[in-house]
């Protein structure tokens, strides 16, 4: 067995399956906050992301996820490459999503955001701290957890818990997702340590438009 193949023993998917849904790929900005899961710079000046690390992450996640009642769990993404894969998270986990626009108040004022959307939260997950900012700052005035999926440009100021990742890519916030509903559902005990999943990581995959 060649090291590649102890290495990737070690790991939740195999270090190629992270590279093809390019979870490593930063962008041209690395901020302080980011710097210590960066791997390095490619010559034309992208940072790349140390997926190990990302890998380290999305385990110690699962664990934290874990210890919370499903339905005080907010899964929030501005994006529209996270709908799908937020999602589908939120089903499995049995979750509550948002993917939609974030309505101001939805975790800090019943009267403002209305029954339908207000909730109390025990901990909430980003898929990008920025885009989701909303979301962020009601997070850190309640008080509750903050899980985030932060790329090389971000900042984690009030994130408890960054997974390193590319945030933007369709491929890379379905295999994350993936990822974290695999890890949540074991850690549970709802699925077995060496379970098949009964879903894949394109089931998290939104469909390109075809025109």
């Amino acid at each position: 067995m060649s090291e590649i193949e102890v290495a990737d023993l070690e790991l939740l998917t195999p270090m190629d399956r992270y590279l093809a849904a390019g979870c490593h790929i930063g962008t041209q900005v690395k901020t302080q906050d980011m710097e210590p899961f960066v791997y390095r710079q490619r010559p034309i000046g992208l940072y790349v992301l140390d997926v190990r690390k990302t890998d380290e992450r999305i385990r110690v996640a699962g664990k934290f996820l874990a210890r919370f009642d499903p339905s005080k769990i907010v899964v929030v993404s501005g994006r529209v490459y996270g709908k799908k894969p937020v999602e589908t998270f939120a089903y499995y986990i049995g979750a509550n999503s948002f993917t939609e626009r974030f309505v101001p108040g939805t975790l800090t004022n019943p009267n403002i955001a209305g029954p339908r959307t207000y909730i109390e939260p025990d901990v909430v997950i980003l898929t990008d701290p920025r885009t989701d900012q909303q979301a962020l700052s009601e997070a850190a005035r309640i008080g509750v957890p903050v899980v985030a999926l932060c790329d090389t440009d971000n900042v984690t100021t009030n994130v408890d818990l960054v997974i390193p990742t590319n945030n933007r890519g369709r491929k890379s916030l379905a295999l994350i997702y993936y990822l974290l509903t695999t890890q949540t559902l074991k850690e549970r005990g709802d699925m077995p340590e060496d379970g098949e999943t009964a879903f894949t990581p394109e089931d998290f995959e939104p469909q390109l438009q075809r025109f």
